[in-house]
């Protein structure tokens, strides 16, 4: 087993988790949507919240491949890995609320959670950019001007996904992180 391996284990066991917690939160809302006489509203931005955690977890799962040459087994490396993979668990499980069919409708829990989730998400985003920049063979990564340009898309539409308070104007600027992501993985 290579270094890489062994510290991605880690990694993989717990941004799987954070995959489970995204889809069995939408599991739940499902089911009690589909309950008879069920009046709850799943509505689009809370959906639209989990697809996009999902997709940025493929992201930063797809990210770490490129590290598989520079991250070496350590006691920093394990806590890292650790602390970064446990920050997406945690944004992941707030996605979608426990109890869904306690809820008249889950565009409110999106208000709720979404400045957690996504500031969460946009700290991982800075750490990881700062990581890459400090490592000399990742920072070329960051020279390429579309991978750049994207980024900074990336960022500056979580930004404003974080402060912009209008239900439209939330749904048009998560189905944009959505759609950026789809762009790209397209690409």
């Amino acid at each position: 087993m290579s270094q890489f391996e062994f510290i991605f284990a880690l990694f993989g066991l717990l941004l799987g988790l954070s995959i489970v917690e995204v889809l069995g939160g939408l599991a739940r809302a499902i089911e009690a949507r589909l309950r008879p006489g069920a009046t709850m509203r799943i509505g689009w931005l809370t959906p639209l919240l989990g697809v996009f955690v999902l997709l940025d977890l493929l992201s930063f799962w797809q990210a770490a491949w490129t590290t598989r040459d520079v991250i070496g087994v350590s006691s920093h490396s394990l806590m890292a890995v650790t602390v970064f993979a446990s920050a997406y668990y945690l944004a992941a499980h707030l996605v979608f609320p426990r109890e869904p069919a306690e809820h008249a409708e889950l565009d409110g829990h999106y208000f709720r959670v979404k400045r957690i989730v996504l500031g969460a998400m946009l700290a991982l985003l800075v750490c990881q950019l700062a990581f890459y920049l400090n490592v000399p063979q990742l920072t070329l990564a960051l020279r390429n001007p579309l991978a750049l340009g994207l980024t900074i898309i990336l960022a500056g539409l979580m930004i404003v996904a974080i402060v912009v308070q209008s239900h439209r104007a939330n749904v048009a600027v998560m189905a944009a992180l959505v759609a950026r992501y789809l762009v790209v993985y397209l690409l």
